[in-house]
């Protein structure tokens, strides 16, 4: 009997020792889902660009009065409808704010100044000519991050201010200037292609214009440009993950 119960033992205890090296059929616990990537495009943001602009020929048309090269006649077309070298450089800095609706939609806000020779070639031979010294915007944007959430295609405007010089080589002292405003739109590209640097290039259609030029009368003198620019943005990622702390190794 003695051998029987301690034959028994045995077996028990082998057999608890063996169910304990097997493997747990129990289902491992749930883990909590990934958190969202974090809002890399939300933030502030400053920057510099540079590129080309030209004038729309088409100005002097729209303009209420246009010079025919000898008078301002209602409804003329002035002589830089004809001119062919009214571009020029463009260039200046921008500051703005983005934010992340969603990992796909980006809104923001962005104003610019730009310094510009456009126009200056333009040698006002027949009448007055048109030159800009430089503009500036406020704009609103909205994009997506349709296919990589590095790249932003966007579309922009709003309100546009500048500078507008007619030139004339007889008329008013060869040249006059006025403050002119207006509006602004248009579209580019946006990729991050470092955590806190991007990259971008852009269009944008500007129409100011104004209407107070002292002696020479009141009527309205449009400018219309087009300008491409290329440009660098450094972002103030408000959101970007603290750095790993560094573990002394002994």
């Amino acid at each position: 009997m003695k051998r029987f119960l301690l034959g028994a033992l045995l077996a028990t205890t082998a057999h608890a020792a063996i169910a304990a090296d097997l493997p747990s059929r129990k289902a491992p616990p749930m883990m909590p889902p990934p958190p969202p990537p974090p809002p890399v495009w939300t933030g502030f943001y400053l920057g510099a660009n540079v590129g080309g602009g030209w004038l729309d020929n088409a100005a002097g048309r729209n303009s209420t009065v246009g010079w025919n090269g000898q008078a301002w006649v209602r409804g003329a077309a002035n002589a830089a409808d004809r001119s062919t070298s009214n571009g020029g450089v463009v260039g200046g800095g921008q500051v703005g704010y983005n934010y992340q609706l969603t990992p796909l939609f980006v809104v923001g806000l962005e104003t610019d100044i730009q310094a510009s020779n456009i126009g200056d070639n333009d040698p006002p031979f027949y009448g007055v000519t048109r030159a800009v010294d430089w503009f500036g915007t406020v704009r609103a944007r909205a994009g997506v991050t349709l296919f990589r959430p590095d790249l932003l295609i966007y579309g922009t405007g709003g309100f546009a201010y500048g500078d507008i010089r007619l030139k004339h080589p007889a008329a008013f002292g060869g040249t006059i200037g006025q403050t002119g405003t207006g509006w602004t739109a248009g579209g580019g590209l946006e990729w991050l292609f470092a955590p806190n640097w991007s990259a971008k290039v852009e269009y944008l259609y500007t129409d100011i214009g104004a209407s107070e030029w002292g002696g020479v009368n009141t009527f309205e003198q449009r400018v219309h440009i087009h300008s491409v620019r290329a440009g660098v943005n450094y972002h103030f990622n408000l959101f970007a993950p603290p750095p790993a702390p560094v573990v002394a190794k002994f």
